[in-house]
């Protein structure tokens, strides 16, 4: 039983980290499914969701503003989820200058429920949402929306570029092998998960979701069980702060880990999904989701075994050694790989600590935003 655990655990982490990406890519160059792509601009409502956003929220605006995009066919909408900072005035200051510009005031629920009352309020024929602290590059509307002259397509999700952090975060480097990933999956036919920064649906394929699961979670897997795909537009570039140090990083996975335990245990979403997809669900979602619970195991069952090999023993030795170079990230020693190392076992361990949160307490629909993005 143990050397089934050891070997099991040992086989996921390996399989979700890196078996599964290098057959993606594989498979990606062999099967691809390209997207038909065409020049129509339909009218679009971008939905901004805010909660006392008032350090960022007029940039926001004027960046969506000066979007490349036809003035008759573009409307603004902000999402105040009951701000109570001075979000109210900024937006309607803007709005009183430019009639694109509407700002809808929501009961206090949280993101998603803020999205679920704006969305009847709007007009577009696409719905395009956005973070209040991203920013979109001139054409990004553009290259989003030309995505969906393709019939099948019912998501798009652009492609997030994370600023340099100003203090010891190291998410951008694990970031830039999150991107090249999901590309990989959209030319295998859909990702498996999008980001609030950018992303549109048609008005048609919008659907409400339990709202403390996440459009980002939610809409891709949702899209692919309705016969629909979710696709990646790496010409849609948005541009966004990460936070500023790895422990604000770590209480911001905690609080993501733990809504995505709960869409893993009650969204259902492995039900109804094609064979392909299937096998990316689980290599990239759920045995991500569980990798900290997998090197418990790993690290539980490599001590009593250590006894009896060599390949037991050196198991056990590669873990301490990496646990060892994770403390001198944490410690700011220079030293390669220390603060990635470090970096890998917070996010790690989040996905722990956000499992017992999760089973212990639930997960509330409304959010915290880590003020280090602003």
């Amino acid at each position: 039983m143990i050397r089934a655990l050891f070997w099991g655990s040992l086989g996921a982490l390996a399989w979700t980290h890196l078996g599964y990406p290098l057959a993606a890519g594989a498979l990606a160059r062999v099967r691809p499914r390209p997207v038909r792509r065409g020049e129509a601009l339909p009218g679009v409502s971008v939905i901004v969701a805010a909660w006392n956003e008032e350090a960022v929220i007029e940039r926001r605006l004027e960046n969506l503003l000066a979007l490349d995009y036809p003035r008759d066919l573009l409307e603004i909408v902000v999402a105040s989820d009951a701000s109570t900072d001075r979000t109210h005035e900024l937006v309607e200051a803007v709005s009183a200058r430019e009639p694109r510009v509407r700002l809808v005031r929501c009961p206090r629920g949280g993101k998603v429920a803020a999205q679920n009352f704006t969305v009847p309020q709007t007009g577009g024929e696409i719905l395009a949402f956005s973070d209040a602290n991203a920013t979109w590059a001139p054409d990004a509307l553009r290259m989003l929306v030309r995505n969906f002259a393709d019939p099948a397509v019912a998501y798009v999700m652009g492609q997030l570029h994370l600023q340099e952090a100003e203090g010891d975060n190291r998410e951008g480097a694990y970031w830039r092998y999150e991107v090249w990933l999901r590309e990989r999956e959209s030319r295998l036919g859909s990702v498996t998960g999008g980001y609030g920064s950018i992303y549109a649906v048609p008005r048609s394929d919008y659907i409400e979701v339990d709202t403390r699961f996440g459009h980002d979670l939610a809409f891709p897997y949702r899209m692919v069980q309705r016969g629909r795909r979710a696709v990646y537009e790496p010409d849609a570039h948005a541009f966004e702060k990460p936070s500023s140090d790895l422990e604000e990083e770590y209480r911001r996975k905690v609080r993501m880990f733990e809504h995505c335990w709960a869409i893993s245990l009650e969204g259902g979403m492995l039900r109804r999904l094609p064979p392909v997809y299937l096998v990316e669900m689980v290599s990239h979602r759920l045995l991500r989701y569980g990798s900290g619970v997998l090197h418990l195991i790993l690290l539980g069952a490599s001590v009593p075994l250590a006894r009896r090999g060599a390949v037991y023993r050196a198991a056990l030795a590669g873990q301490v050694g990496l646990l060892m170079l994770a403390a001198l990230g944490r410690l700011r020693v220079r030293m390669p790989a220390a603060a990635l190392t470090y970096y890998y076992a917070l996010v790690t361990w989040a996905t722990v600590v956000s499992l017992r949160n999760y089973l212990r307490h639930g997960v509330p629909a409304v959010w915290e935003k880590a003020e280090g993005t602003r």
